[in-house]
């Protein structure tokens, strides 16, 4: 049974450390990286999009992002949405491609983008501790209605914290990977 409740919120778990990933994947470190323009909104044939859904973002250069929509017609929108996103970019437009040159990082932005890398974690180590206490919750309820012994919920507990401290290593480690990967572009 303990088995079951803990199987039951391994998907939070991946929710957690997948959104903890993605958000990461935002933070920019001075080299050019196609998840800088993930949270871009297109306006494209009435409906808003991804960006990577009206065009191609690719890496011409450390620094530089080439965005190609596959209809030349969404190119004002295209940029106009990467300008509406307040991403510190300024786009440049020739008529085919939009590119956009990463200006380098000063000591003081790398050290907010350090500053945000930190923020990030902690909002990833607070939803893990959110499912860990759902689980509790979950396995002493069982207790509770006799479906499991309190043998089986100190051991289940113990598990928890088990794969509780695995996942807070890897939050940990991927913060320490994105600030090193931040103060030494």
């Amino acid at each position: 049974m303990v088995e079951n409740i803990l199987s039951n919120h391994k998907d939070g778990f991946n929710k957690v450390i997948e959104h903890y990933l993605h958000e990461l994947s935002g933070v920019r470190t001075g080299r050019a990286n196609p998840a800088l323009l993930n949270t871009v909104q297109v306006e494209s044939y009435g409906s808003r999009m991804p960006i990577e859904h009206v065009a191609s973002v690719t890496v011409s250069d450390a620094r530089t992002l080439a965005i190609s929509p596959w209809d030349k017609s969404q190119l004002q929108s295209i940029e106009k949405a990467i300008q509406m996103a307040n991403l510190g970019f300024n786009p440049s437009n020739d008529g085919n491609v939009i590119r956009i040159t990463l200006p380098p990082l000063n000591e003081e932005r790398r050290k907010e983008m350090v500053k945000l890398v930190g923020q990030i974690a902690e909002k990833a180590r607070i939803g893990v501790r959110n499912v860990r206490e759902d689980v509790i919750k979950e396995m002493k309820k069982a207790e509770s209605d006799g479906e499991i012994s309190k043998d089986d919920l100190v051991h289940g507990q113990k598990k928890l914290q088990e794969q509780v401290d695995k996942l807070n290593d890897e939050i940990k480690q991927h913060a320490e990977a994105k600030e090193e990967e931040v103060m030494t572009v």
